[in-house]
């Protein structure tokens, strides 16, 4: 087998073993191995536990390092190999293998200054790049200011119903509680009241059981009855 040449040797370490590609936001977990933080994050939704993907260990928590060497050495792999002229990248013209330079306003596409002399874009209007990003990043940061606003309205909104809702229930407790009063209350004068009445019941009874000599047959004892009327015995 062929040995491998340093510059492969030494880009393999900065590889993420889970994403196969150069390592993004680099940590490091206590066993030591190095991972992208959202690999390493996923792998531990997916799988419900905290364990390192290389070497198995489960871990108490998720305690995630950042190594910043690891990190800094991935980057400078990927300049190397998506620059490795170390030049400015720029964008050609497939037809005519010429740099895109015009942005045409109706296409809305960039093309080179030949594709601009031609049939097809002979009527359309053109401007230099740099014009058409300041252009639309202008629109775009006008689109984004309006979207805050409308977010922070919302937010607004969003906070006032969360306080009339929270009102409302803090009314509806304080009702609550004064019928639970007001119904306790009641329970305690009916029982009062029925306890009262029980008593003169007893005493009228306890006085009927005395002996007081022969009634007359005419004679009558009135009786309050409490449900309204009286009653002659």
């Amino acid at each position: 087998m062929a040995s491998k040449g340093p510059a492969e040797s030494w880009t393999e370490e900065v590889i993420c073993p889970v994403y196969l590609d150069f390592f993004t936001d680099t940590v490091i977990l206590e066993c030591g191995h190095n991972f992208c933080r959202c690999c390493i994050t996923r792998c531990w939704e997916r799988e419900e536990r905290n364990s390192c993907p290389e070497c198995r260990e489960v871990f108490a928590d998720r305690t995630l390092r950042v190594n910043r060497a690891l990190a800094n050495l991935a980057e400078k792999a990927r300049n190397i190999y998506l620059n490795p002229k170390g030049k400015e990248s720029k964008l050609h013209c497939e037809e005519h293998e010429e740099e895109l330079k015009l942005f045409c306003e109706r296409e809305k596409t960039l093309i080179c200054v030949i594709s601009g002399d031609t049939q097809e874009h002979r009527e359309h209007r053109f401007m230099p790049i740099k014009e058409a990003v300041k252009i639309y990043k202008d629109q775009l940061k006008s689109s984004l200011d309006s979207l805050t606003k409308k977010k922070s309205d919302f937010q607004e909104k969003e906070q006032q119903q969360k306080e009339k809702i929270s009102g409302v229930r803090k009314q509806s407790h304080i009702v609550q509680s004064h019928i639970t009063s007001q119904f306790a209350e009641l329970r305690q004068i009916i029982t009062e009241k029925e306890q009262s009445l029980l008593r003169d019941l007893r005493v009228r009874r306890e006085e009927d059981s005395q002996p007081n000599g022969e009634k007359s047959s005419g004679d009558s004892r009135e009786y309050k009855d409490y449900s309204g009327g009286n009653i002659k015995v």
